[in-house]
């Protein structure tokens, strides 16, 4: 288990370092432009970095029995803090969503924390209630209704990346944790039906599926940055135009330095460079489900399911966007994006993820806790 820790740690260690390189490049342009400092947002990305590192070596030494008996507070809290977003003084909104809390000169995203508060939240339960999770008033219905006040949350920011990054993770948890499929495909498909509703009601979301499917018509508004950034990737070629280089950076792409940078990676260093960073996230993709699998509990395994496809899942649908396989939306690149609350939980996820490492079964035990026991049983 050692070696997989210290395969997962070096993987993050050099996305972050990746992300620094990059950002610095990314929005020197704009930091010039606004601020008058080239690197003013590599020092704030900087003073996040130090607050990651201390909460991954927090989150890292703290009893998992803690955070077991902590998970529907912290639940609670979270809930809270995503209605207090729209608190007048306290809420700050940008580009028309009500996401951020005004702390100080800085502000944070409640909802980046409440994904790791939903994860221990649904560990916790499917691990009191694996015997029941089978039926559906005992062991489906309690975290239907905690997912369902959750997203609408999360909707009214609105925020439909992270909702539907959440309803993915948590459906795994659930068919891993026993959850008959027919009960999730239900679910699903009540609750995507909801969703399009809502998209059906909302003008800007409809205008971002319309430039997704026809980008040429919407090349000038809605498509702008999805086109440049495939430009970006297409300036790059195999070895890139070299760090500095990127003409694409130079307002062509607003979001270069948080949600697309990657297209600024393959500028810049080319297709060598984005296959780079994929391997990166498979390596603690893998790393994380080898540490799931041999966790000494149910708690300790589902939290590090949950977080290895939390990771891993954002990582895939910011690359998604950028390619231009699924409409634009506001989601990070871990480790990689600029933004302060998305580096300190991502970082928090990955020391949590190295606790339950460090209680890591004998793997003689492996056998009897696999990650889909209860689905084994019953297929």
């Amino acid at each position: 288990m050692q070696r997989t820790l210290s395969i997962l740690i070096a993987a993050v260690l050099i996305l972050v370092t990746i992300g620094l390189i990059m950002l610095f490049s990314a929005s020197m342009v704009r930091g010039d432009a606004q601020f008058n400092d080239t690197a003013y947002f590599v020092k704030r990305q900087g003073f996040w970095l130090g607050l990651s590192i201390i909460s991954a070596i927090v989150c890292a030494r703290l009893d998992l029995r803690w955070m077991r008996s902590a998970a529907l507070p912290l639940a609670a809290v979270f809930a809270v803090l995503l209605v207090a977003v729209w608190i007048p003084g306290i809420g700050v909104k940008v580009n028309g969503s009500w996401r951020w809390l005004r702390v100080g000169l800085f502000t944070i995203q409640p909802s980046e924390f409440a994904k790791i508060a939903i994860l221990l939240a649904f560990s916790w339960w499917i691990s009191t209630r694996r015997r029941y999770m089978y039926t559906f008033r005992k062991g489906l219905l309690p975290p239907l209704i905690a997912l369902g006040v959750f997203a609408l949350l999360l909707l009214a920011e609105p925020d439909f990346g992270t909702t539907i990054l959440v309803g993915m993770v948590t459906m795994v948890l659930l068919y891993a944790g026993g959850v008959r499929p027919l009960h999730l495909f239900g679910f699903a498909g009540a609750g995507l039906t909801g969703v399009a509703i809502l998209l059906l009601h909302n003008e800007n979301r409809m205008r971002r599926i319309f430039a997704f499917l026809d980008p040429e018509k919407y090349a000038q508004v809605e498509a702008w940055q999805l086109i440049n950034g495939l430009n970006a990737f297409a300036s790059g070629g195999a070895t890139g135009v070299g760090l500095g280089n990127s003409i694409q950076k130079y307002h062509y792409l607003p979001e270069s330095h948080t949600d697309f940078i990657l297209p600024i990676i393959g500028e810049e260093f080319g297709l060598i460079s984005t296959l780079l960073v994929l391997f990166l996230f498979l390596i603690v993709f893998l790393c994380g489900l080898r540490i799931a699998a041999r966790a000494s509990d149910d708690f300790g395994r589902f939290t590090a399911l949950g977080i290895t496809l939390m990771i891993t899942f954002q990582a895939v649908i910011n690359l998604a966007v950028v390619t231009g396989c699924m409409p634009t939306k506001g989601l990070a690149l871990p480790f990689i994006s600029y933004g302060g609350s998305s580096l300190l939980a991502s970082s928090a996820m990955i020391g949590i993820l190295i606790n339950v490492a460090h209680t890591a079964r004998d793997p003689q035990a492996i056998a009897r806790m696999a990650l889909f026991k209860d689905r084994l049983q019953t297929a």
